[in-house]
């Protein structure tokens, strides 16, 4: 009997109790969406403002704040994270600005009039003095010197398989490069890469100087150098051929299609998604 009842207390005492304890009310932080030390940002604020580009305040009363002491920073902004899935999800402004019509019923959808797309940022080119300079629309980092065709340092026009072993085996020490970037990390760019760095607004070349807000010259106010008007590779092949593969002309923006064994510009690009 004495067994038993010690059994019973047993089962009481790891039963009972805790399920007491727990009727209790526990103190917390508050939902995501009130003030206090739980506030953050919801979903909802995050797609509005990735979708909308609205405030990056979320609707709480006492929005979450980052520490500003710590070893390292333990996470993202929301603007942060604005800013990486804009230019990730959403095309770009094209650069145009000119609203003259071909005709009277074009000027209320004429490129340059609405100006849709991303906003570029300011500046646009970014020299990294280290041979190579970032574009802070896209995060890719392309060669400072545009017209190169070989590790060697020399310069010119390339067929497409000779510009892809010159882009795949590029790294630190040649064409100007001091960026400790090693063999395999440089490519040539792909199609919708090499029309990234397009600016409509101008031709010969179409492309912006580093601040961009004018056209590129060399060596005033713009880091590229070497710019070359005519066509450049890019790595995609078409699908029609394999024998064939997608150029971009720096003179006025256009793009098409060329034997694999002709010989055009290659600028080599690295980073990115």
């Amino acid at each position: 009997m004495r067994y038993v009842k010690r059994i019973m207390v047993l089962f009481v005492m790891l039963f009972f109790i805790p399920m007491a304890a727990l009727a209790g009310v526990i103190a917390g932080e508050g939902s995501p969406t009130t003030a206090g030390g739980g506030a953050m940002n919801t979903l909802e604020d995050i797609y509005n403002l990735v979708n909308f580009g609205t405030t990056n305040l979320p609707r709480s009363v006492t929005p979450f704040a980052e520490p500003t002491a710590g070893p390292v920073a333990t996470g993202h902004t929301l603007t942060q994270v604005y800013d990486r899935a804009k230019t990730s999800s959403r095309p770009a402004r094209t650069g145009q600005t000119s609203i003259i019509p071909l005709n009277v019923t074009g000027i209320a959808g004429a490129d340059g009039k609405l100006q849709k797309g991303v906003t570029w940022p300011s500046p646009r080119f970014t020299d990294n003095t280290n041979g190579t300079v970032t574009d802070n629309l896209t995060g890719l980092i392309w060669l400072k010197v545009a017209n190169y065709n070989s590790t060697t340092g020399t310069t010119g026009t390339a067929t497409w398989t000779i510009a892809l072993t010159f882009c795949n085996t590029l790294k630190s020490g040649q064409c100007g490069l001091t960026d400790g970037s090693t063999e395999g990390q440089w490519r040539l760019p792909n199609y919708f890469e090499l029309v990234s760095l397009l600016d409509l607004a101008y031709f010969n070349p179409a492309l912006s100087n580093d601040a961009g807000i004018g056209q590129w010259v060399s060596g005033a106010g713009s880091s590229f150098t070497g710019v070359q008007s005519g066509y450049y590779w890019s790595s995609t092949t078409g699908a029609d051929t394999t024998d064939v593969a997608w150029l971009v002309t720096l003179n006025y923006g256009n793009v098409t299609s060329a034997d694999k064994a002709n010989a055009y510009y290659v600028w080599p690009v690295r980073g990115g998604q």
